[in-house]
């Protein structure tokens, strides 16, 4: 069965729904900050080109979800399901980022979770792939159960192939 990619998902503190092309001033709001993408290996998506193509990729990959925090209805960041994998039985999930406000308060770990209660009714392995050297990144993934795959692959981000690693989560 051909995993749901843009659900509706609620949890206690946001509301996750597909993207949609009127979410972009919402969105580049949040991603215009340029602290957002500070250790992220393409630092320069808070420029408004390089989001634009983001942004744009997102919709089009028929998996983006734009997040809002229930209790204001404020648009606050988004992630994606892509990448799905029929023959591994994975799919991935990334491109999150939220507003700075919202960060080590438990909103990406409800976000996380909610998503891959979701995705793992579906397929077995959620996969997450993260720059080396994107440490807020990695911690986020361990703190949430993010087992390391051996060695790193690379991907074109802000002009440069970089290094990244991929966690795995499993369905329980």
């Amino acid at each position: 069965m051909e995993p749901e990619r843009q659900p509706v998902l609620e949890g206690e503190r946001v509301l996750l729904r597909p993207s949609t092309p009127e979410d972009w001033d919402a969105l580049f709001a949040v991603a215009s900050d340029p602290l957002v993408w500070e250790v992220h290996p393409a630092h320069d998506r808070w420029q408004e080109s390089v989001f634009r193509a983001y942004f744009d990729a997102g919709i089009a990959s028929g998996g983006a979800l734009t997040i809002l925090d229930k209790a204001s209805g404020q648009v606050i960041g988004s992630s994606r399901f892509d990448n799905w994998d029929r023959a591994a039985d994975e799919i991935e999930i990334g491109w999150t980022y939220l507003a700075r406000r919202y960060w080590g308060d438990g909103t990406n770990r409800e976000i996380k979770r909610l998503m891959l209660d979701h995705i793992h009714r579906f397929v077995r392995t959620a996969v997450f792939t993260v720059g080396v050297d994107n440490v807020r990144s990695r911690k986020a993934m361990e703190k949430i159960g993010g087992v390391v795959r051996p060695g790193t692959v690379d991907r074109l981000m802000a002009g440069a192939m970089k290094p990244h690693v991929i966690y795995e989560i499993r369905r329980p």
